[in-house]
């Protein structure tokens, strides 16, 4: 019989299973056109939009600047073509991530289909809150948010930003969108993506909100804040899933994640309900960026708040479902004492066919009890 040769022929071009092997490459090829665009007048004009950060305003020089002259930025609709382009960067990147990182741990480690999305998952955001925890803290010292915290609040609308608070937001932004086609793009269970959905649109919501309203300074530091809490939790559930008997990490986060919602609070309604709420500027004015207004500043404490009560709740509820599964597996088994009368034939050795000195249900159809019928 001849033997049969695998398969090597690759799935139709622009097919369902095509476009999920090679989407990171056609990702590629579409940033790659825009970069090329920067190398020819004609297209430099439309792909500089894409590419680089819009909006640069220059400021003179102060007496603290003598040198040289500030250059900040703002932002405006053309944002959302540097948001796309860098959506793409964020897709390669994930593809990156997952092919020679994530899939070589999971061919060695053999995790099932659950863990294994689960285990993608946790090794995708990791990545991605350390990263941007890392890059927000640098931010906060260099543009020294935590040395003087009442910057959060003066000298607001906070309309003009520098090249490192705008990027991150732009990062942010991106990344976020991204996670709308990484849906498609990694087979995403239909019961999943309802959670999936609501995930991402909370984080898109604020983090939009915060860009949007001139709030960068309070949104940058809650950012880190909330990112390095949950960088702790995927952490982790990689290492449960390496080793299911480590749950000190466990532990460490549900500690800090109770204090990070008290400290967000906290820092909301310092920022929000007093700084703001004390300023002298409280008109709306959109040509100077301030929403400084009670109706805002009343739905921005509201957003947050909801957000915040929304994720004790299942803060909560994860918990009390550990809880019950813990005790549930250590919960000792309920011996039954059964009355023993003469020419019973449930004896004391008929019982030694049960589980931890309970009857099985098919105690009398044991082997033992057969063979005295045989006999």
């Amino acid at each position: 019989m001849a033997i049969r040769k695998k398969s090597t022929k690759s799935p139709p071009v622009l097919s369902h299973e095509f476009v999920l092997q090679n989407h990171a490459d056609i990702v590629s090829c579409v940033a790659m056109v825009f970069l090329l665009g920067l190398m020819f007048e004609i297209t430099a004009k439309a792909s500089i939009i894409f590419v680089t950060l819009q909006y640069n305003v220059t400021l003179p020089a102060t007496e603290e600047q003598a040198t040289e002259s500030a250059s900040l930025y703002c932002y405006d609709i053309k944002d959302l073509a540097t948001v796309f382009f860098y959506m793409l960067v964020a897709i390669i990147i994930h593809a990156i991530i997952q092919e020679y990182v994530l899939d070589k741990i999971n061919r060695r480690m053999h995790f099932s289909k659950t863990k294994h999305s689960k285990f993608n998952e946790s090794g995708q955001l990791s990545a991605f809150y350390l990263f941007a925890c890392v890059w927000g803290t640098f931010i906060l010292i260099s543009e020294n948010y935590i040395s003087d915290p009442t910057i959060l609040w003066r000298a607001y609308p906070h309309n003009l930003m520098t090249f490192q608070v705008k990027f991150f937001y732009i990062s942010q932004l991106a990344y976020w969108f991204h996670a709308f086609p990484e849906l498609y793009f990694q087979k995403t269970k239909k019961e999943d993506i309802p959670r999936q959905l609501v995930y991402i649109g909370l984080y898109l919501f604020h983090i939009a909100g915060a860009y949007l309203l001139n709030l960068n300074h309070l949104g940058l530091v809650l950012l880190v804040l909330h990112y390095f809490v949950e960088f702790l939790f995927h952490i982790s559930r990689l290492f449960y899933f390496s080793d299911e008997k480590y749950q000190k990490g466990f532990s460490l986060w549900a500690v800090l994640f109770v204090l990070g919602r008290l400290l967000t609070l906290i820092l909301s309604v310092l920022t929000v309900g007093f700084g703001l709420a004390r300023a002298e500027n409280q008109k709306l004015d959109f040509s100077t960026g301030n929403f400084n207004v009670l109706a805002v500043r009343i739905a921005v404490l509201a957003s947050i708040c909801i957000t915040q009560a929304f994720m004790m709740w299942k803060f909560i509820n994860f918990q009390l479902r550990r809880w019950r599964e813990h005790s549930t597996f250590q919960a000792p088994p309920v011996r039954r004492k059964l009355p023993v009368t003469k020419g019973s034939r449930f004896s004391r050795k008929g019982t030694e066919n049960g589980v931890n000195g309970a009857v099985t249900s098919n105690g009398a159809d044991s082997p033992r009890n057969r063979k005295e019928k045989s006999t």
